[in-house]
Order: C-alpha cells, then sequence, then structure tokens
C-alpha cells in the first residue's frame, strides 16, 4: 500500500439535501474519511462573463491524493452544478494517531 497522502478536496452545493448527498456518497465509497459540511455561506464569482451571487454550502472532504481522481468521478456523478468546483488542498503535516484513522477507513484496494 502507498503511503498516505493527505488532502483536503473542497467543494460547494447550493442546498443541503446536495452536500449531504454528496458526503454520503464519498464516505460510502470510503474516498473520504471525514466530511465537513460548513453552514451557508454567501459565494461571489464570475459565471458567463458576469458576477454571480448565491447561497451555498460549502464541504471539506479529508482523503487521500491516491483517490482524488475516483472521487472527483464521484462527486461529478451526483453534483448539480454544470461546472463545480473541486479543489484540492495538500496537507503539509497530519497528527500521527489521525494519519493512521485516515489510512484505515479509506479504500486503498
Amino acid at each position: 500500500m502507498k503511503d498516505l497522502e493527505p488532502i483536503v478536496v473542497s467543494t460547494s452545493v447550493d442546498n443541503e439535501d446536495a452536500a449531504r448527498s454528496i458526503a454520503e456518497l464519498v464516505l460510502g465509497k470510503r474516498l473520504a474519511a471525514c466530511v465537513h459540511i460548513h453552514p451557508p455561506m454567501t459565494s461571489l464569482y464570475w459565471w458567463k462573463g458576469e458576477i454571480a451571487s448565491d447561497s451555498e454550502y460549502l464541504l471539506s472532504m479529508k482523503s487521500d491524493r491516491n483517490l482524488f481522481n475516483r472521487l472527483v468521478e464521484a462527486i461529478r456523478s451526483v453534483h448539480p452544478y454544470e461546472v463545480p468546483e473541486i479543489i484540492a488542498t495538500d496537507v503539509v503535516d497530519v497528527d500521527r494517531e489521525y494519519s493512521a484513522w485516515m489510512r484505515e477507513e479509506l479504500d486503498h484496494g
């Protein structure tokens, strides 16, 4: 098995049901060890030549770089947006016990 390369993957959606659906899917497939669903926030962004503004839920998924492509596929399969944000951030360091727990919970098969 490859060494754990922890990442935090984020995406945002427009409603709590969609957020829970994504969270349950990626947890069920063992592509994330933990998912935080952050309360609604205001997002401002460029869309089709104009600045748009929406209320969104942010998901933060703790995963492994080796699972990123599978995680992206799973998110895209249920994400309601035409162009979903799916961004991975490298984790510089992680507590040894948390890292061991993540390794146990993720599908490296």
